[in-house]
């Protein structure tokens, strides 16, 4: 699979007064099952490929109906067209138009049987979720009303560089390690590691309350301040562990979400970085000033 050019991006988080407004608003989304039409939809006019493409024909066609798929212009439990009609359609043969839908049948996107054709079975991305940076805490316990968590483990152990240096932690420092599952029905949806100083977690942070809150909650029960800090958007490609544990393929694209959050006085408390899986989740900023907005692409 062709993996997209890593593009990173990143946003402040604020708490108080004077951002509001002003900042950006995270709008996660997850895919969820919905009632959509179930009859055919009609065959799009005349398509054409690139005979002259290295790409085989059968690929190129399944890459389009993929893209309709995904972008739901084909939603769940519709019907795509025959065999017969997307030989027609693409100027094909048959044997072409059934070597796409049976790769789509093979990527879990349609169910191929006979006498009732090839219906589509993955569902695309909901309407958004709204979520505003400025109440983050809210908006992660909103996000776990759709979804479930799975605590993998949860270990204290000592500080990696990466964690250290975001924390503000000498090497080798304590700190409680929490590694999430975070599951839609049962389909897994993101990877969750969160790292938290071990005098912050003050041993009351364990599995059993972090499958019922978020770990932002819990650090605000503890009596911590949450003051602030910074959030970092990339994109990058599944090694093999994380492709395992996202029930996807190897080198699939995945959407990094790695959060540090401030306590009183402006202290590290929590690092967190999510791996969600592209095909599931997203994110949309909606930007706010007092000015007009650099369109700078």
């Amino acid at each position: 699979m062709r993996v997209p050019h890593l593009v990173e991006s990143s946003a402040r988080l604020h708490h108080g007064r004077g951002v509001s407004g002003h900042g950006p608003i995270c709008h996660p989304s997850i895919s969820n099952a919905s009632d959509q039409r179930r009859q055919r939809i009609s065959a799009p006019p005349k398509s054409s490929i690139d005979r002259k493409n290295a790409v085989p024909l059968y690929h190129q066609i399944f890459l389009a109906l993929r893209d309709a798929i995904l972008s739901g212009q084909r939603p769940a439990g519709s019907l795509l067209p025959t065999e017969h009609e997307l030989a027609e359609q693409w100027g094909v043969s048959r044997i072409t138009a059934r070597r796409a839908l049976d790769e789509l049948a093979q990527h879990g996107m349609v169910e191929r049987r006979r006498r009732t054709g090839t219906r589509v079975i993955f569902h695309a991305p909901a309407p958004p979720m709204e979520a505003d940076l400025d109440h983050a805490v809210e908006a992660l316990i909103a996000f776990g009303r759709d979804t479930q968590v799975r605590v993998l483990s949860i270990t204290q152990e000592a500080v990696d560089a990466e964690g250290a240096a975001a924390l503000a932690l000498a090497p080798g420092a304590s700190i409680i390690r929490a590694v999430r599952l975070r599951l839609q029905g049962d389909e897994p949806l993101g990877l969750v590691v969160s790292q938290v100083p071990a005098a912050a977690a003050m041993g009351r942070i364990d599995a059993a309350a972090l499958a019922a809150k978020p770990m932002l909650a819990l650090l605000q029960e503890l009596g911590h301040h949450l003051q602030g800090g910074h959030q970092t958007i990339s994109a990058l490609s599944a090694d093999y562990a994380l492709a395992t544990a996202l029930a996807i393929e190897p080198r699939a694209p995945v959407l990094r979400i790695e959060r540090v959050v401030t306590g009183a006085g402006g202290a590290p408390i929590l690092r967190t970085v999510a791996d969600y899986r592209a095909d599931r989740y997203r994110l949309r900023l909606d930007l706010h000033g007092r000015s007009a907005p650099d369109l700078t692409p």
